[in-house]
């Protein structure tokens, strides 16, 4: 695949444009759809996030059930030893979760990167907000809301921003449509679930030099 380049304007928290960056099409340039890598990326992200906590009493479990319901024969009913029985209602559960299963899923790490380069490529033009510095002088929910609208950051939004940020992240965590993730941490899942994705310049070329 050739590595042309393609450029995108920088702007900055106030919405003014303050120049332009070249990205890598190897990361951002992909054309391909790649349809089953992204939806394996995205089932193993759900699967691997679920906790194992189903559990249902299995026979020897149950409470009660240690005197045998009714005499062997003379009833005219089926004969039972136990309520703890299966076919009875509240008795144990013969094939039900234990607590123990494993949901895990693993993709192949060339997979994955493939399919995070597709969907950051999707974002070029159709919601890739770069923007050359995010940060904040003090810690201001409504500060950070402005800094969205002035960018037209509209609808839901991935915000790309380090641990040390704190001022943006206490910022921006008080927004129910923005979701934050450092820029070793976004998923394939979190850019698909997004109409926008902020990052900063820093930033996109830290995530180009981890995908290249």
């Amino acid at each position: 695949m050739a590595k042309k380049k393609i450029s995108v304007a920088v702007v900055n928290l106030a919405g003014e444009k303050t120049g332009d960056l070249v990205l890598s099409e190897e990361v951002f340039g992909i054309t391909e759809k790649n349809e089953q890598v992204v939806h394996d990326a995205v089932v193993a992200q759900q699967a691997n996030a679920r906790q194992a906590t189903a559990k249902t009493k299995k026979r020897k479990e149950v409470s009660g059930g240690g005197k045998k319901p009714w005499r062997q024969k003379g009833t005219g009913r089926a004969r039972a030893g136990s309520s703890r029985s299966p076919i009875w209602v509240g008795g144990g559960t013969v094939f039900g979760p234990d607590g123990n299963q494993n949901y895990t899923i693993s993709q192949n790490k060339k997979a994955h990167a493939l399919a995070l380069k597709t969907v950051l490529s999707q974002k070029v033009g159709k919601g890739l907000i770069v923007v050359d510095k995010i940060e904040q002088s003090k810690i201001s929910t409504k500060e950070f809301a402005l800094s969205l609208k002035n960018i037209k950051a509209e609808g839901k939004n991935l915000l790309v921003v380090g641990l040390d940020n704190e001022n943006v992240r206490l910022s921006a965590g008080n927004l129910d449509k923005v979701e934050i993730r450092s820029v070793d941490n976004i998923s394939v899942y979190d850019v698909l679930n997004a109409n926008n994705l902020i990052i900063s310049v820093d930033d996109v070329k830290v995530l180009e030099g981890g995908l290249k």
